[in-house]
């Protein structure tokens, strides 16, 4: 497909800064292509934007900015960039407006170019299939400590107060699946309890402020 005359403008919403800031790593070499005008921690876009990329790391639409409030903002297609691959989110969030959906296994490059795809209107295969591995680009919380990008998202859905189920409900996990991933969470962050692991995730970056940035003050 040809090139846009003009880089498409896009916000990047998350609730934590450490996945918002890896995303804009991630798209650093395609400035030419994509321009990064607003970022956003649990607060809605402001901008006049051609695309809001929706990080779904640990979302939960109860707590902070819904989806169905993303989508209404504006002329902006809302696109979802997610680790669930289960067809019945995608659905779901088909059904909310959202524009496109998203694998976090893309290609820095890959993401540039179905994010062109979108904004002109073609269809883009969503992220329905099962990756197989976690070897996307981007960051997340607790990387550091070795946690892959579903165990840091389990944890931090833990760290909110949410039980397994409402875990296991929330990313479209069964329960023993919720169970293995805060097993191995555990085990790598050193935590015999539930409690423990809640401190040590606020204590390392899972803990969120809401903070908005703009690309004239940036």
């Amino acid at each position: 497909m040809a090139l846009p005359s003009r880089p498409i403008r896009v916000a990047i919403v998350n609730d934590y800064q450490v996945v918002v800031a890896g995303i804009v790593t991630m798209l650093a070499d395609y400035q030419d292509r994509i321009e990064i005008v607003e970022l956003d921690t649990r607060l809605p876009v402001v901008s006049d934007v051609d695309i809001v990329l929706l990080d779904t790391f640990a979302f939960v639409e109860s707590q902070g900015v819904a989806l169905v409030d993303l989508v209404r903002t504006g002329d902006s297609k809302v696109v979802v960039f997610t680790w669930t691959t289960d067809p019945r989110s995608a659905i779901s969030a088909s059904l909310k407006g959202v524009a496109g959906y998203l694998s976090k296994t893309l290609s820095a490059l890959d993401l540039v170019s179905a994010l062109e795809d979108i904004h002109a209107g073609l269809p883009v295969a969503d992220a329905c299939e099962e990756p197989a591995g976690e070897d996307g680009l981007g960051d997340w919380p607790g990387r550091e400590a070795g946690l892959t990008p579903r165990e840091a998202e389990v944890l931090a859905l833990i760290a909110r107060g949410m039980t397994n189920q409402a875990v296991a409900e929330e990313l479209f996990l069964s329960i023993n699946s919720v169970k293995s991933y805060i097993r191995s969470a555990y085990r790598k962050i050193g935590a015999q309890r539930r409690a423990e692991a809640v401190i040590w995730a606020l204590q390392n970056g899972f803990a969120f402020h809401a903070t908005r940035s703009l690309a004239a003050s940036r």
